[in-house]
């Protein structure tokens, strides 16, 4: 019995420390994690193939090689960690963060257990060198805005998935159309290079390697720039109301621990009513 409530205690401790930014030694451990992604992102532009500018001799390659091995340990010793310790094991591996956890730890495997393929195929590298690149993704943890960005996201769904659908359907009308306008001239010669210029046109990026030639392709392109201008703002409005209502759910529910007063700001730090220390912001994230 004392084991298995020592080994519960255990466990709600490793929790507190991953999961956890209220005390003082799990705001450390998140800036030791913190520094440890960004520090592992740095050294990747000083391998070869990273940087055009300095090229590593022979001894900074094994010591860059050193350090890979050493963050790719601390790497999955705390996905190992975050794994055992999660209330739901099932939920954390197929979340964001513990796909993104997952994916940071594992170009080093890759190329111990296969490395005649690693070397063979510069492309597998190249993917790797990018999964790599993901562990910049880990500092969204950390960021307590981001809990409210990504929940305005979740609640925003079924609009940006209705709007989306509904440029979708523009760029396939639009495409058609200059298809067969065009006739294949002009760089339009497949329905795919067509979906490509509505997609650039559309968003008003406007490369310029296709363009229409005919008076009736021009007009349809026309029409689809003042379409583009038209919507582009659509998503961000959408985002930005949800956004405004989730940062005042916030603030409504952050309350000062002596008076008992709400509304205060996400970056306040002391009650704007009696002055008193307010409690560290704490956003639900996924897990």
């Amino acid at each position: 019995m004392t084991n298995k409530v020592r080994k519960q205690t255990l466990r709600q401790r490793s929790y507190q420390l991953l999961f956890g930014n209220q005390t003082r030694i799990g705001r450390r451990m998140q800036l030791f994690w913190v520094s440890s992604a960004l520090l592992s992102v740095l050294l990747l532009f000083l391998e070869p193939g990273g940087s055009s500018v300095y090229t590593p001799n022979a001894q900074v390659l094994h010591q860059l090689l050193l350090a890979e091995v050493f963050f790719t340990v601390i790497f999955t010793a705390e996905y190992l960690l975050r794994l055992w310790c999660t209330p739901s094991k099932e939920r954390y591996a197929i979340s964001f963060f513990g796909i993104v956890d997952l994916l940071t730890m594992l170009p080093m495997y890759i190329i111990w257990l296969f490395p005649h393929m690693a070397v063979e195929y510069v492309v597998l590298l190249r993917v790797l060198r990018i999964l790599r690149v993901l562990r910049v993704l880990k500092l969204l943890r950390y960021m307590s805005e981001m809990g409210i960005v990504w929940r305005s996201i979740k609640l925003a769904r079924h609009k940006l998935a209705m709007f989306f659908g509904f440029v979708g359907v523009m760029l396939c009308v639009f495409g058609g159309l200059m298809y067969a306008v065009e006739g294949g001239a002009g760089g339009f010669t497949s329905l795919a290079a067509s979906m490509y210029w509505a997609v650039v046109t559309l968003t008003t990026v406007g490369y310029g390697d296709i363009v229409p030639h005919t008076a009736l392709g021009r007009m349809l392109a026309s029409v689809l720039i003042l379409v583009g201008y038209s919507i582009i703002a659509v998503p961000t409005g959408i985002l930005t109301a949800y956004m405004s209502q989730e940062m005042r759910r916030y603030r409504e529910e952050r309350h000062c621990v002596q008076c008992d007063c709400g509304g205060h700001e996400t970056e306040a730090k002391f009650c704007k009513f009696c002055g008193a220390a307010l409690p560290p912001l704490s956003v639900k994230s996924t897990r």
